[in-house]
């Protein structure tokens, strides 16, 4: 059984939006055991598992189209504002890099609209895309396993977040799931974010600020604004005394307004027309550009190609492209979350 398409789900064309970096980083690691590599001996599995991910989320969304996108690999908007920023990461893996750099070729020469920015990031191509489909009546899905797209969520726009166990524990998060994962709105994420900062790109945050501090501080104000203009009373009141000296502390201010500037996502990068990017694709350009790197898809890619599901017989393995998977509007104080939703979050 195959999860209903778009029509039934919605009542509007869908937009799939994948990060390409975050989803091949997490190809790479995940296959890293399997060691797959060509003829020639390069590295393909991140590739191969970036597809992966392709075919299997065309398989259960059904978009109607499709958008990858990639970080700059030679300039950085954010670094230029802040050296520090994700300055504190080790060189990346020989073989990773190779996939990385090749990755958007790939998928080009395969028919999917990719888009890399110079200077800017994946994430911007995600919010510049999710406001694209937004003016065009259009409703978005965010394909990444990265916190900073739960700013985007709103009534069009969907997050598809891919964790630890893979495409199999990914949960679709929505605006109205948000509250209860997080005890923020979307509106609100951003200050949520730059308070509690974010190790991977090497931001700290406040001081005593961890997610529930935040979170206390947002409930009771809405913003970081009106809490620095209610005082330092009532923020006691509302997050206790350690916290509130350093929310209190200048320096705050300066911690808040500069993660909020890095953590902001452009919405006004150049994305290309959606008809451009409308499925299905060419099975005859996928598959031969991907046999010249040496991977052989077939029947898994019939999401993105126009195909029919695959038949499996009673009593054989599914195929994993097309197992089913239960789709999740957040969590939900109503309902116990499934097995590992919890470690993704």
């Amino acid at each position: 059984m195959v999860p209903a398409g778009p029509r039934t789900l919605f009542e509007v064309p869908l937009l799939l939006v994948l990060d390409g970096n975050s989803l091949l980083h997490r190809a790479y690691h995940a296959g890293a055991g399997d060691g797959w590599v060509d003829a020639d001996g390069r590295p393909i599995w991140a590739l191969r598992g970036l597809f992966g991910y392709l075919a299997r989320a065309a398989a259960h969304l059904r978009p109607d189209a499709l958008i990858v996108g990639f970080d700059c690999p030679s300039s950085s908007a954010r670094r230029l504002t802040y050296p520090a920023y994700k300055a504190h990461r080790p060189d990346k893996a020989p073989d990773l890099t190779a996939q990385l750099l090749e990755a958007p070729s790939l998928l080009r020469d395969a028919g999917v609209c990719t888009v890399v920015h110079e200077s800017w990031e994946a994430d911007d191509v995600l919010a510049s895309a999710a406001a694209s489909a937004r003016r065009d009546g259009w409703r978005s899905v965010l394909m990444t396993s990265d916190r900073d797209a739960f700013a985007l969520l709103d009534e069009h726009t969907s997050v598809l977040r891919v964790r630890n166990g893979g495409f199999d524990e990914a949960v679709l998060v929505e605006a109205s799931g948000l509250p209860d994962l997080y005890g923020v709105h979307p509106w609100q994420y951003r200050d949520f974010a730059a308070l509690r900062g974010d190790p991977s790109d090497n931001l700290h945050g406040v001081r005593r600020f961890g997610a529930a501090t935040a979170a206390k501080l947002l409930a009771a104000f809405g913003s970081v604004e009106a809490a620095w203009e209610a005082g330092a009373a009532l923020v006691r009141d509302a997050v206790g005394d350690h916290a509130a000296r350093h929310f209190t502390d200048p320096a705050a201010r300066e911690i808040v307004d500069r993660n909020r500037e890095l953590m902001r996502m452009r919405l006004d990068l150049p994305i290309p027309p959606l008809a451009s990017a409308r499925l299905p694709l060419s099975m005859t350009v996928m598959r031969k550009a991907l046999r010249t790197r040496g991977i052989n898809l077939g029947p898994s890619l019939w999401a993105l190609t126009g195909g029919s599901p695959p038949v499996v017989e009673d009593g054989a393995d599914p195929i994993p492209e097309v197992r089913p998977w239960v789709f999740r509007g957040g969590l939900t104080a109503r309902r116990d979350p499934t097995p590992g939703q919890l470690s993704l979050f």
